[in-house]
């Protein structure tokens, strides 16, 4: 073997052990970053929006997987825990899921039934009632309907809210100014589900079919929920 052969055989020696050493250099950083980042597991991310006091439906997430130590403790690792609960706000697309964002449905007690009737969005209190709030349940009654004065009414004191529907366009009844002719007017309304006795929903029944305006109050948590018997019916005279 002459020099240069030699030569040769020297580089190809030092080239083997060069790319010997890069190739230990790749690993030790793979394990590096691997030892830093930690195992992988799975999450789940909003694909679209939903809105507040909603179902989840499963196709609204989609699966992802993110280092473990990097996931939040309260970040929703399976979709069971989604089912029979709701989002407590709007979601938006592209969030993590998280068991915070959601709340269980209010459950239906025994002897007690759902109604759910159509409350104007003007007069209710519009984006404040969700699930398992209270409310107070007005009635007002026109004079021509009642054969006297007209009259307001809590005709439900304590009312529980189990689910509230999507805002709806709604036409209502309205009195025309010319004529005396009675026209459709456009609005908006949210359907409300309430869960009640067989008495508390007759009332209601009863004051969605023939009262002129059907109204809530929302009660504070905690709050007094029973009206005295002497502030259930109001009337312009009680103010004189």
């Amino acid at each position: 073997m002459n020099s240069r052969q030699r030569r040769g055989v020297l580089l190809l020696l030092l080239s083997a052990l060069c790319a010997l050493g890069a190739v230990t250099g790749v690993f030790s950083v793979i394990q590096d970053a691997e030892a830093k980042v930690g195992p992988e597991t799975t999450a789940y991310r909003l694909r679209t929006d939903v809105p507040a006091y909603r179902d989840l439906p499963a196709d609204a997430f989609e699966k992802i997987s993110m280092p473990r130590r990097w996931l939040p403790a309260t970040a929703v690792t399976d979709l069971a825990a989604v089912r029979g609960r709701i989002a407590v706000t709007p979601l938006h697309k592209g969030s993590l899921l998280q068991e915070d964002m959601l709340v269980a449905r209010p459950a239906l007690a025994p002897g007690r039934q759902e109604i759910a009737i159509m409350i104007d969005a003007a007069t209710g209190v519009a984006g404040k009632i969700r699930p398992g709030a209270k409310v107070n349940i007005y009635a007002t009654f026109d004079a021509k309907d009642q054969g006297a004065k007209p009259v307001s009414r809590v005709i439900v004191s304590g009312a529980q809210v189990i689910d509230v529907g999507k805002l709806t366009p709604l036409a209502r009844d309205g009195d025309s100014r010319s004529g005396g002719a009675t026209t459709r007017q456009p609005g908006e309304a949210v359907p409300i589900t309430f869960a009640l006795d067989t008495k508390d929903a007759q009332r209601v029944a009863y004051a969605e079919s023939f009262a002129s305006h059907v109204r809530l109050a929302l009660l504070a948590p905690g709050g007094e929920e029973t009206v005295p018997p002497g502030d259930r019916t109001y009337t312009l005279d009680v103010d004189k």
